[in-house]
């Protein structure tokens, strides 16, 4: 039995295939309303390999000019974003165990070659809140270590449906995406994985 790092939990199969499609229709309303963008680092510019984008009070956004923050509107269409489903809502009333519901829900669509570098979720002011991630479509393989990039790793699979939550003392581990599986699932009509992550921002 595989042993995570404190404070990290893997919930595999949280949402049977019927809920998982309904999440994937209430993330087209929220694209329809806030239509994926692409995120570029701080400082070079350099574009993610990720297309996101986001629902909740604030959403989380990064550029070239300003860098890595949350913000209450849409930076391309200047609109404030749609909100969290209710579905979404629910799952973190069950697993955070934190009173105050997430203020951002970030929707990061990965095509087949997309992947994510290890970091810590720390732009948030609040770190007793966990960090809530939801998996839909293409199997990933998922990093995590400890709150020093130079500690230890170890990956494993998340499928569609399966929820992590970083919490504890694992609310800032270091953690990425090493890759997607291609046609692991047929949840999503032309692949793809998307990962839903839910955050508060503010104490």
């Amino acid at each position: 039995m595989r042993k995570l790092p404190g404070g990290i939990r893997h919930l595999p199969d949280y949402f049977d295939r019927a809920e998982q499609q309904a999440l994937v229709d209430a993330i087209r309303l929220v694209v329809a309303e806030a239509p994926l963008f692409v995120p570029r680092m701080p400082k070079t510019g350099k574009p993610m390999s990720v297309r996101m984008t986001n629902c909740g009070p604030l959403g989380w956004v990064t550029d070239k000019e300003r860098g890595y923050r949350y913000q209450p509107h849409h930076p391309e269409t200047g609109n404030p974003w749609p909100a969290i489903p209710e579905r979404l809502l629910a799952l973190w009333r069950d697993v955070a165990e934190y009173e105050k519901p997430p203020q951002a829900c970030l929707v990061n669509f990965y095509t087949d070659a997309a992947k994510m570098g290890l970091h810590q979720d720390k732009d948030e002011q609040e770190f007793q809140a966990p960090v809530v991630s939801v998996s839909l479509g293409d199997t990933c393989l998922f990093r995590v270590g400890g709150q020093e990039r130079s500690d230890p790793t170890m990956s494993f699979k998340l499928n569609s449906g399966d929820v992590v939550v970083l919490g504890g003392q694992g609310r800032l581990a270091y953690h990425g995406v090493d890759r997607i599986y291609p046609a692991t699932s047929t949840l999503l009509k032309n692949g793809g994985r998307i990962n839903l992550t839910l955050r508060r921002v503010t104490p």
